[in-house]
């Protein structure tokens, strides 16, 4: 997949949630719940790793599902995606911006 097939997905990914929820008519709500959503996928993302590396309880590894760590950090991605495009971020320039200032550093 390439990014701008990402962007695309996000563009419709955003409608929909938005014509399903119908609870995102303030801007300031669709932030706040897609941040409240980003916060949860870190959660879920945090305790895939865990599992990962067997730091899990016991009754958590036994019910550990295969490649889910892969799932839960295209969640986070696209969660995240999803918050920059409620806040009007222009997710490809933001990412050369960082991406010249981390280069910048070496």
């Amino acid at each position: 997949m390439e990014f701008k097939d990402l962007l695309k997905f996000i563009e419709v990914e955003d409608k929909r949630l938005t014509d399903f929820y119908n609870t995102y008519k303030e801007p300031e709500k669709k932030i706040l719940g897609r941040t409240v959503k980003l916060s949860e996928e870190l959660g879920e993302l945090s305790n895939e790793i865990l599992s990962h590396l067997s730091l899990q309880r016991k009754g958590k590894l036994e019910n550990q599902k295969k490649d889910k760590l892969s799932e839960e950090f295209a969640d986070m991605i696209i969660t995240t995606l999803l918050v920059a495009k409620s806040m009007n971020i222009d997710i490809e320039k933001a990412l050369e911006k960082k991406i010249k200032t981390i280069d910048g550093r070496y």
